[in-house]
């Protein structure tokens, strides 16, 4: 990609930021990457506890690792029982074109305990042999304001660590014992390290 403009998400109206409940923005610029491996590594629903450690009981889909539009698969995070999470987007990375993944997931429950996500990812190339990874969040429901009101942020460090060891095992690296999670006291968001894992 040549130009200077960069891709945006597009957000269903529901989920529109600002008019949520809860949102974060997290995002790495680097260089020495490509687009081309960091999408390989996030549109493979198996390789996300290789290098993001708050998530577990990842299930595929049916269809198999590599998610698809309409895809449905299961992963729990931040606490979270498991979710049934259903792809809404997923372009594939193209030269000159972004790479677009974004899923929707709730909890059903009353109105203190029911929660609606959408969470939408970009990856592309940027001139100048860099390459851009944007992910972000928008919530609905008392669980999310009670997350955007709580300090330190959990979201927003959590979605840091998913994009740091995202763009190390790009660069070959292991996954790390110390996140932006544990750091600040919130190992219970963090899983032990599997075998081979730092």
């Amino acid at each position: 990609m040549s130009s200077r403009t960069q891709s945006a998400i597009i957000w269903p109206e529901n989920y529109l930021p600002g008019t949520t409940d809860n949102f974060v923005s997290n995002e790495r610029i680097e260089k020495g990457i490509t687009a081309s491996q960091i999408w390989k590594l996030l549109n493979d629903i198996t390789k996300w506890q290789t290098y993001y450690r708050n998530c577990d009981q990842v299930q595929a889909p049916a269809s198999g690792s590599h998610l698809q539009e309409g895809d449905v698969f299961h992963f729990s995070t931040f606490g979270f029982p498991v979710l049934e999470s259903t792809v809404r987007e997923s372009v594939a990375l193209t030269p000159g074109l972004a790479g677009r993944l974004a899923w929707s997931a709730g909890l059903e429950g009353d109105a203190d305990t029911a929660v609606s996500v959408y969470h939408a990812w970009l990856v592309e190339d940027l001139d100048g042999g860099r390459v851009r990874v944007l992910t972000q969040e928008s919530q609905c429901g008392r669980p999310a304001a009670d997350l955007a009101s709580s300090l330190p942020n959990r979201m927003l460090l959590g979605h840091q660590d998913w994009l740091n060891g995202l763009v190390a095992a790009a660069r070959g690296a292991h996954l790390k014992a110390e996140t932006n999670l544990s750091s600040v006291g919130l190992d219970a968001y963090a899983r032990v390290p599997r075998q081979g894992e730092s």
